[in-house]
């Protein structure tokens, strides 16, 4: 058992452990990810809502509106089905996320940005990996549970929230449990964020820029701060702060990323003034020094090298100016 905090909103329905009402906000023991306490109905009509934005798609905040369900292609490469690179327990994720058993990843091919820097370049702009049904997509969730994975991490979620959908009906159906992760590029709708609301257990967006000119420079991200800040709000709206349970775990709450870029190209200061002033000083963010010119970086002098150990230091020492510290790096 866990404590989590549990917002539920228009639904009158019991747990496992007690019956919830209507508009309450409190703390309670469940035993469940969020997606269990949904009523069936509610989680298919998601789905159903979430597959019909796909014959116009305005999934996210490009809205290519070109007709996925007759599988045309708009800016992320993805029609009627998901693609999948791999899917595996991972133990290279956040601590809260990995545990003793690892955080069960599934890595979707395809992305709505094009950072000229992308580690994952292969997967999510070459397009590496393989078109697959709701019904093995499902398949893949209920394989890292039994694999004892603590939660399922969808990495690249955002062009892919229908089928995800899809699949976490059947998925539920055969006793999935573990709490969700969206694990996204920060580029996401709010709209499309409320078909989650109750679904997703944990929230992991990256807060790549604090300003929109890199950001359409280094990701072709038009409007990328405000796109981001708007769906970090939500997201923090839905879930609040992370919340570890006592071995480590994280079961429900908002993880941001901040990747340092040389120069101070991120605009880092920006970024952790927003998250502790708009969304919470008690926001956990991890800043990650993994910098390192991969794919087109090398195209520009100015991320053509790794961080300094200095750049770094001085990225941490903005967010504990502005009164972050959860899952900081120590200086």
């Amino acid at each position: 058992m866990i404590l989590v905090s549990v917002v539920v909103c228009s639904h009158l329905f019991k747990t496992s452990e007690r019956i919830i009402t209507d508009s309450a906000l409190e703390y309670c023991v469940v035993s469940l990810a969020g997606y269990n306490l949904l009523p069936s109905n509610v989680l298919e009509d998601r789905a159903r809502a979430a597959v019909a934005c796909l014959q116009s798609c305005d999934l996210c905040p490009r809205r290519c509106g070109v007709n996925r369900l007759a599988d045309e292609r708009g800016f992320c490469r993805t029609g009627r089905r998901a693609r999948v690179a791999s899917f595996a327990p991972h133990f290279g994720e956040e601590a809260p996320l990995v545990g003793r058993a690892g955080s069960g990843t599934i890595f979707f091919s395809g992305c709505n940005l094009s950072c000229v820097f992308c580690q994952n370049y292969d997967i999510s702009q070459q397009d590496e990996g393989r078109e697959v049904s709701a019904q093995a997509l499902a398949r893949m969730m209920l394989a890292l549970q039994r694999q004892g994975c603590h939660n399922i991490n969808f990495v690249t979620p955002t062009h892919v929230v229908p089928q995800i959908l899809e699949a976490l009906v059947m998925a539920k159906e055969e006793g999935l449990n573990v709490p969700l992760v969206y694990n996204s590029s920060g580029y996401d709708c709010a709209d499309t964020l409320r078909l989650l609301e109750g679904v997703f257990d944990i929230y992991m967006p990256d807060a790549k820029y604090g300003s929109d000119e890199p950001a359409l420079k280094y990701s072709n991200a038009p409007g990328y701060t405000g796109v981001m800040k708007a769906a970090i709000w939500e997201m923090h709206r839905q879930v609040g702060d992370l919340v570890i349970d006592e071995d480590g775990i994280a079961v429900r709450g908002l993880l941001v990323r901040h990747l340092v870029l040389p120069e101070g190209a991120a605009g880092t200061a920006e970024v952790v003034r927003f998250l502790s002033e708009e969304i919470s000083p008690n926001t956990y963010l991890n800043v990650m020094d993994q910098f390192r010119p991969e794919y087109n970086a090398c195209r520009f002098p100015e991320l053509n090298r790794p961080i300094t150990g200095r750049e770094y230091a001085h990225a941490l020492r903005l967010a504990a100016a502005v009164g972050l510290s959860r899952g900081l790096a120590m200086l």
